[in-house]
């Protein structure tokens, strides 16, 4: 588990350094008088249903729900015996996403739990690519200056790139997570889960350990609240900071200001997809954890 341990802590500090130097290219290029470089913390308001304001990344998170609806649609339309195009390519990614979680939750834990775990990690890849497209981020609402376009108001923004997303879909993973420990242990064995003593002592020795496990289970606690935060910031952090760097080389002038970005185009497609199986990852093993105690060893 350390070799894990360490690899979110560098993936963590990573996104923090990226995130720290996309801030810095914007306050740089906003005090040079050169205008808006990359994306802005706060996502732009487009309009508002009635008193719920509608940003440019709700509106991209609802285009991506669509479109994965819409291929649901067609690859299910026509269901043949001997799957063949859009149909063998869902049942493809359904397959191989169960058998990767099996691996990890078990059989029975997998079949209870697979819907989320594979709806999350479709959306969150299919977000992540979708905010590379070309336009997404850089096409809007301006003013002509001697700079240049100023670009106040993106139309589209990258939906994983606004930290609202990125917290929600792990609120909603809390919950769940909650409500499936709870089941699968109870609320006496949730709660002894957490701060009930291990082994079999007697006498002073299983008072002394009962309060020292205690005291674990007060700091599992914490852990557990901040779970939320770490899978959101941590998602959040290498979105935002991958398109802002982006965005940050379109300024080279021409033609580097296409071809220097290009590896780094790639860069983060990879980047797209290991943080979607991140979050995945790290949402099914705590699942697992708190599901299968027996076997979280």
């Amino acid at each position: 588990m350390q070799p894990f341990k360490r690899t979110f802590r560098i993936g963590w500090a990573v996104a923090a350094v990226g995130l720290m130097l996309a801030e810095h290219l914007q306050a740089a290029a906003e005090s040079t008088g050169e205008g808006h470089h990359g994306l802005s913390p706060a996502p732009p308001i487009l309009f508002h249903i009635g008193p719920l304001p509608i940003t440019n990344s709700i509106v991209v998170s609802w285009i991506v729900t669509i479109a994965l609806i819409a291929i649901a649609r067609l690859a299910t339309r026509k269901m043949q015996l001997i799957p063949s195009g859009l149909q063998n390519f869902v049942e493809w990614v359904v397959e191989s996403l169960f058998s990767f979680l099996e691996s990890i939750l078990g059989h029975k834990l997998t079949l209870k739990t697979f819907w989320y775990f594979a709806s999350v990690f479709i959306f969150i890849l299919a977000a992540n690519w979708f905010g590379l497209i070309p336009g997404i981020g850089t096409i809007g609402y301006g003013y002509d200056s001697a700079h240049g376009f100023i670009l106040t108001k993106p139309l589209l923004r990258g939906a994983t790139a606004d930290l609202n997303l990125t917290f929600a879909l792990a609120m909603i993973f809390f919950v769940f997570w909650l409500i499936w420990s709870i089941k699968a242990n109870g609320v006496a064995g949730f709660i002894s889960h957490l701060f009930g003593p291990r082994g079999d002592v007697t006498g002073t020795l299983k008072i002394f350990l009962g309060l020292i496990f205690f005291v674990v289970g007060l700091l599992e606690v914490i852990s557990i609240l901040f779970r939320p935060v770490s899978l959101s910031f941590r998602l959040y952090g290498n979105i935002f900071a991958g398109e802002n760097m982006l965005e940050a080389m379109t300024s080279f002038p021409a033609p580097l200001s296409w071809i220097i970005p290009l590896p780094f185009y790639f860069l983060e497609i990879l980047v797209g997809f290991i943080q979607a199986t991140v979050f995945m990852l790290l949402t099914a093993i705590f699942t697992m954890v708190s599901c299968s105690p027996e076997e979280s060893h």
